[in-house]
């Protein structure tokens, strides 16, 4: 890359107020001081350098891991400006590490898109790390200055000459702010890969020091991140359309490639930030998608002018999409910058989305009949779907009008206090019935294994049984997907209401086997798709029924993994007997209760989600996770399980 420098000098860098704020209130500036703050740091610098490459002035970041807890990041982009500030007549890198708000990032002529518009990075890791020590490379000179706890710790030195060019930061979050300052591989590794992905032809690089390392560089940029999220997925295009131009000084990159999944899968950033509530760019993107469609349905006469219009669900079914905008001036709502608030955006995505869609679909006549066909397809569904919401309702089921048959439920009224035992097959059933605490334990049993929804629309899973009596049982309704679309923009489809949760324990009570596990697959399938918020509010669980009794004479003990049966058979000593449970049904009611059903006395696993808000890499995620184990292709499924064989404490054969 050049060395671009004389239009990024001290005078670029503008001041706009102090940093005293930051080590008394940490959480304001990078959100909390545990583990995800203390990640935030190295973020904040990566982004500086990312804001360089987005500029076109760097191409190589380089992050490094140290033994001491310290972390450095490398770049070779201008380097920070190290002459004199002409208002403050200190060098200007002293002004970008002590200063909150200071940079060249409020300068439109220095940065003409930036992910840290909010200026508050550098300076606020300076201000919340033990010691941070800066290398800068510019203008022929390697110059260096140290700081302690935000202050200065020494002067700026020029250290000797350089042809190089580029910052080095290295800092060591401080122990006295964070609740843990150890910096995790992965986490790293995955906001770094989808770097890469954003930012087509960007070497991105983590290393532990003695340890691991990777480096990341995607030539393919979006299209290419698309592509790996559809591995496994049947494709209805061969390749990703990839649509890119600028409007308006707005850059809109876009990959999409749809797939014969019943399910969309759409990622937005905006300066390379994931906005995870969406905002403007998505609504644009939803309405060229509908507009686009339809219009190209009614000009290849797939639709007719007196057919329904397809909506917006119906057009995203099965879609994978990444829209990824640079904006001079992004408006972003609320402090985690989750939602863009930009007006003029949705126009302009709107525009040059629907461009891109209407020439691609003219020059692919194939693919444009097989993916409108699926929308249609989608559309039927929909319809079907509808009827059948709407015949529960008239009986009752979705609104709580009446309970199913099979629910032995429980006394008390008072969801918190009130758990639903999901159990597999009626003979366990009986025995949990039997066991239970009626006033607080409802049982429900489900016979054989319920639909797995993964690989089925909407309108054959709200016609399954047990799926049907499972949902009535709990009382709060599922989450559909987005309703009906007016201009763009969604109205909303069927919300899962958890005030109307009937039971505040869902719990998973199945045999402790392939077949046990396999319906319960099957239900965390269900519950994560349909009844997410039951998850997020922290409801569900997975009961844990021992594996093993062991006895001698008039004393027992239950063994819950071998690890603990062979502890229990030390304890025993000779000629004691060994019972090894593999289904609930061979418990009886009094055993069931003592090792599964008691609160006192059993041990639940409570179900949470592993995802983008946790894991910014959707690979890694829960959702991934669920479409690998429950989809069509047994290829990823294979991978999977021998990637994870070693992880496996139980198996039954």
């Amino acid at each position: 890359m050049g060395s671009e420098t004389e239009d990024y000098r001290a005078e670029q860098i503008q001041v706009l107020e102090g940093l005293e704020a930051v080590r008394k209130r940490p959480a304001m500036y990078i959100g909390s001081t545990s583990r995800d703050g203390l990640h935030h740091l190295v973020y904040e610098v990566v982004d500086n350098a990312i804001d360089e490459a987005m500029n076109g002035h760097c191409d190589t970041i380089t992050v490094e891991l140290h033994k001491d807890g310290s972390c450095s990041v490398r770049d070779n982009g201008r380097g920070i400006p190290v002459d004199e500030h002409p208002q403050y007549k200190v060098p200007a890198l002293e002004i970008v590490m002590t200063k909150l708000h200071a940079g060249g990032k409020f300068d439109r002529d220095t940065y003409k898109v930036s992910g840290g518009l909010h200026g508050v990075g550098v300076s606020v890791v300076n201000g919340l790390s033990e010691w941070t020590r800066v290398d800068v490379h510019r203008e022929g000179g390697h110059y260096r200055q140290s700081f302690r706890r935000g202050e200065v710790d020494s002067g700026l030195e020029r250290v000797g000459d350089s042809d190089e060019h580029g910052t080095l930061v290295c800092f060591k979050p401080d122990p006295e702010i964070f609740e843990t300052t150890q910096l995790e591989y992965e986490l790293l590794r995955t906001r770094f890969r989808e770097l890469a992905y954003l930012n087509a032809g960007i070497s991105i690089s983590i290393a532990e020091e003695g340890g691991r390392s990777e480096s990341f560089r995607f030539e393919g940029g979006l299209a290419e991140y698309v592509s790996f999220l559809n591995e496994g997925r049947t494709t209805l295009m061969r390749d990703p359309l990839l649509i890119t131009t600028e409007l308006e000084q707005v850059q809109v990159e876009a990959a999409l490639q749809w797939t014969t999944a019943y399910r969309e899968h759409i990622h937005t950033f905006t300066n390379n930030i994931a906005t995870r509530e969406g905002g403007t760019h998505l609504s644009g993107l939803r309405s060229a998608l509908t507009r686009t469609l339809n219009s190209v349905a009614l000009k290849r006469k797939q639709l007719k002018e007196k057919d329904a219009a397809l909506d917006g669900n119906d057009v995203r079914e099965g879609l994978t999409c990444i829209l990824s905008i640079k904006v001079p001036e992004p408006q972003f709502e609320g402090q985690t910058k989750t939602k863009l608030g930009n007006s003029e955006v949705k126009g302009i995505v709107n525009k040059a989305i629907g461009d891109g869609l209407a020439n691609w679909f003219e020059e692919n006549p194939s693919d444009a009949q097989t993916i409108i066909a699926k929308c249609i397809q989608a559309f039927a569904a929909r319809e079907a779907a509808k009827k059948a919401r709407d015949l529960t309702r008239r009986k009752g089921l979705l609104e709580g009008g009446g309970l199913p048959g099979k629910l032995a439920d429980c006394q008390s009224r008072d969801p918190a206090l009130s758990e639903l035992f999901v159990v597999e097959g009626d003979s366990a059933g009986g025995t949990a019935k039997q066991g239970r605490n009626r006033a607080t334990q409802a049982i429900l049993p489900l016979r054989g294994k319920i639909l797995n929804v993964e690989k089925a629309r909407i309108d054959k899973m709200l016609a399954n049984a047990e799926i049907m009596a499972l949902i009535t049982a709990m009382g709060c309704n599922i989450a559909l997907d987005a309703g009906e679309e007016e201009n763009g923009e969604e109205t909303g489809g069927e919300e899962l209401n958890l005030e109307d949760a009937r039971y505040h324990k869902l719990i998973i009570m199945t045999d402790a086997d392939v077949d046990g596990a396999h319906i319960r697959t099957l239900l965390l399938t269900f519950l994560y798709r349909y009844m997410q918020p039951l998850i997020h509010a922290g409801y569900v669980y997975i009961a844990q029924p021992p594996l093993y009794k062991i006895s001698r004479g008039k004393k027992a003990a239950y063994a819950y993994d071998d690890l603990q049966l062979e502890r229990l058979q030390a304890e025993f000593g000779e000629n004691h007997h060994i019972q090894r449970y593999k289904g609930l049904g061979e418990m009886n009611a009094i055993q069931l209760w003592e090792t599964t059903m008691d609160p006192e006395r059993r041990t639940l696993l409570q179900v949470t989600i592993q995802d983008a808000e946790d894991v910014i890499w959707p690979m890694v995620g829960a959702d991934e996770i669920f479409r690998t184990l429950m989809g069509d292709d047994v290829a990823p499924r294979r991978e999977f399980i021998e990637a994870h064989a070693t992880e496996v404490t139980n198996l039954d054969i």
